[in-house]
């Protein structure tokens, strides 16, 4: 159910404002690191979205409650990489996937931010919502504590797909960490169809930028 009281958030801004000569990259900051996100004007996918930046901060904020630290994460959708980026500063072994066109820019993102750390090195994987799942990711193999999604809910035609992607990674004792800013009916739609399949608790709301964060876990009968 829904009726727990969320937590009302505003998205601090975290970025820190620099004289560039580069139009697309953004600075940010988190858990003490600063993290430089170049962005592609090409592909959705590789921008930083509002429902990266909420996930990124409750992240950080909230240490004890979602300890990543050597935790096996698998970010979809990734996009920029800011996501996983700050899940890898947690201590966590992530594997960051996206559409093969993400992946160069993904990947950059990824390395460049990661490269001098003393921590688990992302992996960067190709993943595309529905397709070869058994395949590429056989649950004998890969199970993962964590699935974070950020701004995964728009207008597009791969919604099932999606969900479905959701359905086979969460397994007993995973847990999904799902932001989204809420524009249109169809993302409600979405989250009424996760509710039907999952225990689905809304953690935070950050009304300014219409991003709800949900958490969803397998239902055990």
């Amino acid at each position: 159910s829904l009726t727990d009281s969320p937590v009302t958030l505003k998205i601090v801004q975290n970025w820190v404002p620099r004289v560039s000569h580069y139009f697309d990259k953004e600075h940010y900051t988190y858990v003490g690191h600063q993290i430089v996100i170049q962005e592609s004007i090409e592909h959705f996918g590789a921008v930083v979205w509002p429902g990266a930046l909420a996930l990124s901060q409750y992240l950080e904020s909230n240490q004890e409650q979602f300890n990543l630290k050597d935790k096996k994460v698998l970010e979809i959708g990734a996009g920029t990489g800011l996501v996983s980026i700050v899940a890898s500063i947690l201590g966590a072994y992530v594997t960051a996937t996206d559409l093969p066109e993400v992946l160069e820019n993904l990947s950059y993102n990824i390395s460049r931010n990661t490269q001098n750390m003393n921590m688990h090195k992302p992996e960067v994987r190709k993943l595309v919502w529905g397709e070869g799942l058994n395949e590429d990711f056989p649950v004998s193999t890969y199970h993962y504590d964590f699935i974070l999604a950020t701004d995964v809910v728009y207008h597009h035609a791969a919604l099932d797909p999606l969900l479905a992607t959701m359905v086979y990674f969460c397994k007993p004792g995973t847990v999904l960490l799902w932001a989204n800013k809420f524009r249109f009916s169809t993302d409600y739609e979405f989250l009424e169809k996760l509710c039907n399949i999952f225990n689905t608790t809304i953690l935070a709301e950050f009304p300014e930028s219409n991003v709800k964060l949900l958490k969803a876990t397998v239902r055990e009968n």
